[in-house]
């Protein structure tokens, strides 16, 4: 009777985990053939420019005396849609431009190393593939602020301002006394296995822009979801997160360069931490040494251009327009 009741439960069990696997490689080939699906539907907004042998996704609009480059935080699946309300404002009277980094929205993945200057040059050569030329206003969000930092020290004659939407600065670390973060490996199969579908599917809410209805269109929304299925925690992104403590490292005694002007968007009401510091006393000493500098406060959160993007685009047109 034993014999039988081990034979009969390890059958059972051999049934299930056979069923369970094929449950999970079926899932995972839908995945495939629905981001197939998807690509071949929802075509990239502007132009694909090949860069080291892949595919950069270059957006553009508006028209104007300056040109505005706008770059991504870290994890920002759909750039171009993120930043799409803040584009419509400033491009009414800017050129405005969205280099989507590889692993992010349209572009393709690499297997080059998410290095500052990696980082940068294809940044730079995306703007050159796509006849788009400088001097460029960048204007980075978050981790892009790191870039910008490089970006400005590296080629000052291509930088005519800098525009930080609560821009992550390479001093920050120190300043502060906290940690770099860092992502496991193993998130990066959360894109190709399907696991973000799923995800997404479930909380929808918690992958799109905290903003008031109507900022962003239905379509957008759409799109936006689509996207972060295709990029969430893909070997890029993951890439990027464990090499900013190297990227700090190598730009921990670069300042803005004196003569180029430079703004940075904060959220008001940041906490103060127990030595008196706060992201306002941060970026104050930050900018101690550039000639013409501005500190905008704004109620939100660190996605500001989120609930902020006209009077975003209003302090931008003020402050560059005097540049």
């Amino acid at each position: 009777m034993n014999t039988k009741k081990r034979f009969s439960f390890r059958k059972a069990f051999k049934y299930i985990s056979v069923g369970l696997i094929s449950m999970v490689v079926l899932w995972v080939a839908y995945h495939q053939v629905m981001v197939l699906f998807e690509k071949n539907k929802y075509e990239a907004t502007g132009q694909l420019v090949e860069v080291d042998g892949s595919n950069m996704h270059v957006h553009a609009e508006g028209e104007g005396p300056n040109t505005i480059i706008l770059l991504p935080g870290l994890g920002t699946s759909a750039p171009v849609m993120d930043f799409e309300p803040l584009m419509n404002e400033l491009s009414k009277s800017n050129r405005v431009v969205v280099v989507e980094p590889f692993g992010y929205g349209w572009s393709e993945k690499t297997d080059k190393d998410r290095t500052v200057e990696n980082v940068v040059e294809e940044v730079r050569a995306a703007l050159k593939k796509a006849n788009i030329e400088g001097p460029y206003i960048l204007m980075p969000h978050s981790i892009g602020g790191i870039y910008s930092t490089y970006y400005a020290n590296t080629y000052p004659e291509e930088v005519k301002a800098i525009v930080g939407i609560d821009p992550t600065l390479p001093a920050a670390v120190d300043y502060f006394d906290v940690p770099v973060p860092t992502m496991p490996g193993f998130l990066r199969a959360v894109a190709p296995s399907g696991i973000a579908r799923i995800v997404i599917a479930g909380n929808e809410e918690d992958f799109l822009p905290l903003s008031e209805e109507g900022t962003y269109s239905a379509e957008n929304l759409e799109l936006t979801k689509t996207l972060t299925v295709w990029n969430g925690y893909n070997k890029n992104i993951i890439m990027e997160a464990n090499e900013i403590s190297n990227n700090i490292a190598k730009t921990i005694n670069m300042s803005f360069p004196s003569d180029i002007p430079v703004m940075i968007f904060t959220p008001k009401n940041e906490k103060v931490n127990p030595a008196g510091r706060s992201t306002m006393t941060f970026y104050e000493k930050q900018l101690t040494n550039v000639v013409k500098s501005k500190i905008v406060p704004l109620d939100g959160h660190h996605y500001l251009h989120w609930t902020n993007a006209q009077e975003m685009s209003e302090h931008v047109g003020e402050f560059i327009g005097g540049s």
